[in-house]
């Protein structure tokens, strides 16, 4: 569909700022509450814009969480055309730019849309189970963090510091770490039960978690952020989104950096990947294997273990698109 409106929309916690951008540049800004009365009044201004018409417009703003739920459910409530993007890729596409309000931010964003619609990735809503898992992997991760942060100092100091203070102090956090651990297998028990009772979510995370490696909490991150391997089934995407694919830096015949990884990547994801990788070097296998002889070749540590994890990643694609367990004796068949 032809689009005619391109919508720009910069969203913080309390306040929408909307542009409208056409072939005759920006034809309207205003400013809203972030809240649904709020986006119903913005859409009462767009009516007065010569020939609206919602179903010729298209929405693009950039990821902010869940600052953006309100919008996000009553666009595609209306099943208007919405673009999520990338804070960075919109920064980078504009050039040099000087100064910055949330008001320029919409005409920036808008004007994006407008530049770049030939590339237009239209936003599809997960399942609504798919969100749910997302918060409570979201929840396991926060409960993590603040029970290492409370038992990791108590353990490192046990011996630089007398035995009655050190008894003291862990007897200060006893209780804190009692209840996070109580916490942290109600959190788990939540996550395998919305996974057992979708059945297409437990035959994905069921093939996932077959390659040697990759755990539970891996498997789970990796349904998240592939939105059920839907918008990311490519192992070499996939592993680009991980931040684990290489990239060369070179340019004529002075610059001649190093090839490495990009640090534009999914963190979480990338953490998660790399501690399977060094679980997975563990065990008798043809890993192990690989990461010795390799080290034995002379080959960067670094190096290694980044190829293995583009191995994990490959893996689970390739178990996915067959729909069939990893099998450690599995041969391709010639032709």
């Amino acid at each position: 569909m032809d689009f005619c409106y391109f919508i720009g929309i910069d969203i913080a916690k309390d306040t929408l700022d909307w542009a409208v951008y056409t072939q005759q540049g920006v034809r309207l800004s205003t400013h809203t509450p972030n809240t649904l009365a709020g986006i119903k009044t913005a859409f009462a201004q767009f009516k007065a814009l010569p020939g609206w018409n919602p179903k010729q417009a298209v929405f693009c703003m950039e990821h902010t969480g869940i600052y953006n739920a309100h919008l996000l459910d009553l666009l595609d409530q209306q099943k208007l055309a919405i673009w999520l993007e990338s804070s960075l890729q919109i920064k980078q596409a504009g050039g040099m730019q000087r100064g910055k309000t949330d008001k320029i931010d919409a005409q920036r964003i808008a004007q994006y849309a407008y530049r770049f619609r030939d590339q237009m990735c239209l936003w599809q809503p997960p399942r609504e189970i798919i969100q749910k898992l997302a918060f409570l992997s979201a929840t396991r991760q926060r409960l993590n963090q603040a029970y290492n942060l409370l038992a990791v100092p108590v353990a490192e100091q046990e011996t630089f510091i007398g035995k009655s203070l050190q008894k003291t102090l862990k007897g200060n956090v006893k209780k804190s770490l009692t209840a996070l651990q109580e916490e942290q297998k109600v959190v788990e028990q939540q996550i395998k039960d919305l996974i057992q009772t979708d059945a297409r979510l437990k035959e994905l995370f069921d093939l996932i978690v077959s390659v040697p490696g990759i755990g539970p909490v891996i498997a789970t991150e990796l349904l998240v952020a592939t939105n059920e391997m839907q918008t990311i089934s490519d192992p070499k995407k996939l592993a680009c989104h991980a931040g684990v694919a290489p990239f060369e830096y070179r340019s004529g015949t002075s610059v001649r950096g190093k090839t490495r990884v990009s640090h534009q990547a999914r963190k979480r994801l990338k953490s998660l990947i790399h501690m399977g990788t060094m679980s997975a070097i563990q065990v008798k296998g043809d890993l192990q294997d690989y990461y010795l002889r390799k080290i034995g070749e002379g080959k960067h540590t670094m190096l290694v273990l980044n190829a293995v994890r583009n191995k994990l990643i490959h893996r689970v694609c390739a178990v996915v698109r067959r729909g069939e367990k990893y099998d450690k004796n599995y041969t391709i068949a010639l032709a």
